[in-house]
Order: structure tokens, then sequence, then C-alpha cells
């Protein structure tokens, strides 16, 4: 997607939304001293443009059985099936995340699994494509995450 252009208001938004995607509207409104409906169609037009992709709602992977997180590379023999790995990688749902890279691997992609044996049995059973080669890399713990960062100064 090619970089739109935001004015101030704009990136107010998308600051207060990356750190609480749950922010009432009207408590935007109140933050940037702009009507509720001003923000519902900013709010609008940056969905609809694809600056905004969804809200999503963050579940510690533990707290509901997957104990395992795994980064798996993917260096594949025949470049030119990348479309067809990245199909196959869709249908399973441990794999939450899917990157086509430069340097050692062709596709990264980031799993999880209820523990280390069914980890084991994803990359036997459902990883096993036939296309060339994996390396795998457990996480022991993830010290933090947080979402890019929106400031008024990449506005130019």
């Amino acid at each position: 997607m090619s970089r739109q252009h935001f004015d101030s208001l704009d990136f107010k938004i998308l600051e207060m939304l990356s750190s609480n995607a749950r922010k009432p509207f009207l408590e935007i409104a109140r933050e940037t001293n702009v009507s509720g409906a001003a923000i519902h169609q900013r709010i609008q037009k940056l969905t609809a443009s694809g600056i905004i992709r969804g809200f999503e709602s963050m579940i510690d992977p533990a707290a509901v059985g997957y104990e395992t997180c795994a980064y798996i590379g993917f260096i594949l023999n025949d470049p030119t099936k990348f479309d067809e790995v990245v199909k196959r990688l869709r249908e399973i749902p441990e794999v939450v995340e899917c990157h086509f890279t430069t340097g050692t691997y062709d596709i990264f992609a980031k799993i999880f699994a209820r523990n280390n044996a069914h980890l084991l049995e994803v990359i036997h059973k459902k990883l096993s494509l036939g296309l060339g080669r994996t390396e795998s890399l457990i996480s022991f713990k993830e010290v933090f995450k947080r979402p890019i960062p929106i400031l008024a100064e990449n506005m130019d």
C-alpha cells in the first residue's frame, strides 16, 4: 500500500487506538476537541483506506492452553513455490504469522502449540511440505510486545 497523507488528527486517532483499540470514539472526540461524528467519519476513512485493518483482542496464549511459541524458518528448494507454501501454511491453525523474508529463510512463520510434544507433531505432520527444509527456534518467553510507534512527526 502506498503511503497515505495524514493530518495531525489522523495521527492522534491512530496513536490512541494503537494503545487501546477499545477506546470509545466519544472519549477520543473529547481528548481531541472534535465532534464524535467527525471521529467516527475519520475512523471509517482510515478503515476504508486500509490503514486500520481491524481491531483485535490480545489473548494470553498460555491461558488458553498454548504454552509453546516457536518460529520456523523455511528454506525452499524452489522459491517459485512460495505461494503454494503460504497457501498450505494458511490452512494450519497453529501458524499465526507468516513472513516473506530476505537472508537465510525464504519464509518465516510464528507458531503456537500446546506444548513441545504438540509442536513436534505440528512440525512432523503439518509442516513437512516436501519443498525444502526448516529450522525451528523455540521462544522461552515473550519479553514485550508493542504496537508500532504512531508519531505526528511521521506526517512528512
